[in-house]
């Protein structure tokens, strides 16, 4: 439903904003300096293709895992181990010498940013229940912010002549000044007072038709972001350091259009937001991917990054609406689906890229695109059916 109460943010959801930022920042910067580490390594794009499967193994087992270590120590704890737990796997990736290590750095990374990342989330939609898809798509536009430094910090850095690395240094001490300055503003966010079977409680049938939809949007936003670097260095023409720092306006667009959605939200249903989100999408790819001249496959990532950034929040969104109140255990399992996405997608994509090309690679988002929007139309009518009941 579109949120018309007054919308109050206070200290905790800018701390929540920030920290999303944050994740999203570490999170992006494996697709922008996967050229330069490959090419520092000797790496194969299936050897690249595992450091998302690892951050991506990490984000399935905090989804096994999350739920209960909130339930043990509080999401206080969660919080801020998450936080410093991905700092330390970021300096550990940059200060790697060897392929199994710094896959070692992502999984730590994917297991405690997602502890993070699943702790602002469930405490977001607790807080703000209704009006949870604008908090949640407000925090998604903190990550859009975050992830869109990389790209041009990465290329940036690298052409003055301080390396990739400095992106992920700089994180680190972003870190320090936020838990300065928020020390003490983590609140004990209660659970919502329900009947103690609801707890308890199974996920509906809708809660996982959405459940498939996020695994399937995901698949496409990390399949253009992890790989969308090096097709516009070995398909479109750019240099490595263009196609790292051009990545940016893929994510520049996802701010742009998370805002523009986060307004409509007020007036528009999050069904068919999503909806509108797909057809943008649709209407954009394909003149990335199948276009002979830089400026029109700029332009259609510029297009496709509008609808693309819209399909997590929303998702997200509608898949805790369907959950019963069970919000840690719906953004677990949720997790859960986006750590399989992240782990099958790319790895499927640059398999395919290493045997044939990686622009015919490329063609697996299309298909993904048409079942995402096939299956949204499920849960929509499974939703207005329970509605009418």
């Amino acid at each position: 439903m579109p949120a018309k109460a007054l919308f109050v943010r206070n200290r905790f959801t800018w701390l929540a904003y920030l920290m999303t930022a944050y994740f999203a920042y570490l999170q992006a910067a494996l697709g922008p300096l996967m050229p330069f580490l490959r090419a520092e390594l000797g790496m194969s794009y299936i050897v690249g293709g595992l450091h998302f499967s690892a951050f991506a193994l990490g984000m399935i087992l905090a989804g096994l895992v999350s739920d209960r270590t909130t339930q043990i120590w509080g999401r206080s704890v969660n919080f801020w181990t998450g936080a410093v737990g991905m700092s330390l796997g970021a300096l550990t990736l940059a200060l790697s010498r060897q392929a199994s290590f710094t896959i070692a750095s992502t999984l730590l990374l994917g297991l405690l940013g997602s502890i993070l990342q699943m702790t602002i989330q469930a405490a977001l939609s607790d807080q703000y229940q209704a009006q949870r898809t604008l908090a949640l798509t407000e925090a998604n536009i903190a990550a859009s912010i975050g992830a869109s430094l990389v790209p041009l910090l990465i290329g940036g850095f690298q052409q003055i002549g301080w390396g990739w690395r400095s992106a992920l240094y700089s994180a680190a001490i972003a870190l320090i000044l936020i838990s300065i300055k928020f020390r003490q503003s983590i609140p004990v966010v209660a659970t919502p007072q329900v009947e103690g079977s609801a707890l308890h409680q199974k996920l509906p049938r809708t809660f996982w038709i959405y459940w498939v939809v996020i695994f399937l949007g995901v698949s496409v936003e990390y399949c253009i972001f992890f790989w969308g670097a090096d097709f516009l260095e070995t398909a479109v023409g750019l240099t490595r350091s263009h196609a790292a720092s051009t990545m940016s306006i893929f994510v520049l667009s996802g701010f742009v259009g998370r805002v523009m959605f986060s307004r409509l939200s007020w007036l528009v249903r999050d069904e068919i937001l999503l909806l509108g989100a797909i057809a943008v999408t649709f209407f954009g790819f394909p003149m990335f991917w199948l276009a002979h001249f830089a400026p029109i496959n700029i332009l259609g990532l510029l297009i496709a990054g509008l609808g693309v950034a819209n399909f997590y929040p929303l998702i997200l969104s509608l898949a805790v609406g369907a959950a019963n109140l069970q919000s840690d255990l719906a953004v677990a399992r949720l997790s859960i689906g986006v750590g399989m996405a992240i782990l099958i997608s790319p790895f499927i994509l640059g398999s395919i890229a290493d045997q044939i090309d990686l622009k015919v690679a490329f063609g697996i988002v299309i298909v993904i695109l048409a079942a995402i929007a096939v299956v949204t139309l499920v849960g929509v009518y499974l939703s207005a059916k329970k509605t009418k009941r």
